[in-house]
């Protein structure tokens, strides 16, 4: 059964949840595991409404495994290793990126350096990038209460850079998996692609989140097979301006078509991410819910 709840728009908070709602006897002698994935986090105004919100978000929700976007993290543009460090301070557990990876040269010695194990090791790129390049597009672990969970990161090909077919490569990580709590951040352009995606892992992962537009989606709904599916989760960062970037250089931009220097911008902020709930035994989804929230917003 589909139940959805109302929009609340309390003191700034943005919600809308999908469920299925099990019966008393599925419910019996299971775990839920509660996952809440955070969308694109650009520049410092992302940063600061994530340091402000995250622990109540984690509190209101009873969040286990926090997972969040963080290739625009540095002024809009990659990611450095100070703050993959801040953001697991703030008790993220696995950080996923995308195209914007390699914008900060210093994130390729901080893979380097892991050498596999350590903090970095929770630092994903796309795991469909050629063979050979730094880091890796999937980790395994478990969170605070045991519970095994693994994340994939993708990165779609239409409209973006040529790589390995996603497709074959989530084919691929899936047999490498025990998990069955499985996340997968689909960042890519094409809604058709990321659709396709979900389709296709349909009961094999817990949910497919895309990124990348940094424009939230309304189709957050569970898979018939039990997999939860959003095209994309949103930017957690400044909607005063084209995705994340000051609005006037953008508009400059497209009536000149000079290259210019990109800066974010810094109003009207925004935290957007989805909590999705799922059964530790068989990973398949219970509910969908998506959130935004004004920089405004009560913390507590």
């Amino acid at each position: 059964m589909l139940r959805s709840a109302p929009h609340d728009k309390t003191a700034g908070w943005h919600a809308r949840s999908i469920c299925v709602v099990p019966s008393k006897s599925e419910l019996l002698g299971k775990r839920l595991v509660r996952i809440l994935f955070i969308g694109d986090i650009f520049g410092r105004p992302g940063r600061n409404i994530v340091r402000a919100h995250l622990a109540a978000l984690v509190e209101q929700h009873k969040i286990n495994l926090i997972i969040a976007n963080g290739e625009n993290a540095a002024a809009g543009f990659g990611i450095t290793p100070a703050l993959v460090e801040e953001f697991f301070d703030l008790g993220i557990h696995v950080i996923t990126t995308g195209n914007h990876i390699w914008d900060k040269r210093e994130i390729m010695e901080y893979f380097a350096s892991a050498n596999g194990t350590g903090p970095a090791r929770r630092v994903l790129r796309p795991a469909n990038y050629p063979a050979g390049l730094p880091g890796w597009g999937f980790y395994q672990g478990r969170t605070p209460e045991e519970v095994p969970y693994a994340v994939i990161n993708l990165q779609g090909r239409v409209f973006m850079s040529s790589n390995d077919d996603p497709f074959r490569v989530a084919d691929k990580l899936l047999t490498e998996i025990k998990a069955k709590v499985i996340i997968v951040d689909l960042h890519a352009e094409a809604t058709s692609e990321k659709i396709a995606m979900g389709w296709y892992l349909d009961g094999r992962v817990t949910a497919l989140i895309g990124t990348h537009t940094h424009v939230p989606t309304a189709d957050e709904r569970i898979l018939p097979q039990g997999t939860a599916y959003m095209t994309d989760v949103g930017m957690t960062g400044p909607y005063d301006g084209v995705i994340g970037v000051r609005k006037e250089q953008i508009i400059s931009r497209f009536l000149n078509n000079l290259p210019a220097r990109f800066e974010a911008a810094t109003g009207d902020v925004k935290l957007c991410a989805v909590v999705i709930e799922c059964d530790d035994s068989t990973g398949r989804a219970t509910s969908i819910q998506r959130l935004m929230v004004d920089e405004a917003a009560r913390a507590s």
